[in-house]
């Protein structure tokens, strides 16, 4: 089968992508399986929230019978990204791009189809996928895309229209890595803290305590990104990285504690979608994501006792909690 967009993954982001797409008249396919795969195959994309769509789209259940797209978007969490890339090996795409957490994902991309046809992505859009199969669309930003090598294109212009055309705000950008880190190193530390305290982002953001913390680990995480050689953009950032970056202690705290006030004005239900994952017993991404930064910190020679602390008590609260009886 050939298509336009092939979307890996249809949970709360590749199902908003995947049916604004299909609304627009883009051929879509989606690679599912299970009952995910059943439910969409009865019932298609149901969208609520920001925009109200039920669409029916195409639902593979078997890789081996997908063979080109002009675009494939990886959607899915990050636990088992390499084994299902490998699965799409045999499949020509024209471009490729992940909306995962983290900044390993156009590695793994780049390993299967070629960095040439890679692009980098930042997604400031999300949703919950509800128990009952339907997607509320909470945040429509931008979808950033860009080239890996920091230059401008026209096919990635051209991409980007293509989906913000479709409804979902999208748009090119340079410095693409830039981007992805500004937010990676702010992921990070709200990442920790919705899965430990388990609230609302805007209740960890305004406490004090958990403001310190996240300031120190989003500091280290700048660190790692400066020793890939990775400067950040704070206008990419989801938290006010100046202040982070540039103020006291102190200073830092209190810039983060007034974004959880703006958080519990604006968007008090919002929800980390590590926190969504927790309580609807699916895996945490860890090791793509901390697990990943750690590595790269060791091999620069960097102490990140914060970042390397969470990343094991996060990897346990995973472990532990898919293991319990």
């Amino acid at each position: 089968m050939r298509t336009q967009f092939a979307i890996l993954g249809p949970g709360a982001l590749g199902s908003i992508l995947a049916a604004h797409l299909a609304h627009a008249g883009q051929r879509v396919i989606v690679l599912a399986r299970g009952e995910r795969a059943r439910r969409i195959e009865r019932e298609g994309l149901r969208i609520s929230g920001l925009n109200e769509l039920t669409v029916p789209v195409t639902v593979l259940t078997d890789p081996a019978r997908l063979e080109a797209a002009e675009c494939l978007i990886v959607a899915t969490k990050t636990p088992g990204t390499q084994a299902a890339l490998a699965s799409l090996r045999h499949v020509t795409v024209d471009a490729a791009f992940s909306v995962q957490n983290g900044v390993l994902k156009n590695e793994l991309l780049s390993a299967v189809f070629g960095a040439e046809r890679v692009f980098g992505a930042l997604a400031n859009t999300s949703g919950e996928l509800r128990a009952d199969g339907e997607v509320l669309f909470t945040r429509n930003v931008n979808l950033l895309l860009g080239e890996l090598d920091g230059r401008e294109s026209e096919r990635a212009r051209s991409l980007a229209a293509r989906i913000d055309a479709a409804g979902v705000r999208a748009c090119a950008v340079a410095h693409i890595l830039s981007w992805e880190w500004s937010k990676f190193v702010a992921w990070l530390p709200l990442m920790s803290l919705a899965v430990t305290t388990r609230t609302p982002t805007w209740q960890y953001l305004s406490d004090p305590g958990s403001a310190w913390v996240l300031v120190r680990m989003a500091r280290e995480a700048v660190r790692v990104a400066s020793a890939c050689g990775v400067e950040l953009l704070p206008e990419g950032a989801i938290l006010p990285l100046q202040a982070i970056l540039t103020g006291s202690q102190a200073e830092a705290v209190e810039s983060v504690r007034a974004a959880g006030a703006q958080f519990a004005a604006q968007a008090s239900g919002h929800r980390m979608s590590a926190l969504q994952d927790l309580e609807a017993g699916r895996r945490l991404e860890v090791e793509e994501t901390f697990g990943d930064v750690v590595s790269k910190a060791h091999r620069a020679g960097l102490e990140v006792p914060l970042l390397e602390a969470f990343y094991h008590l996060v990897a346990a609260i995973d472990r532990t909690r898919v293991a319990a009886p």
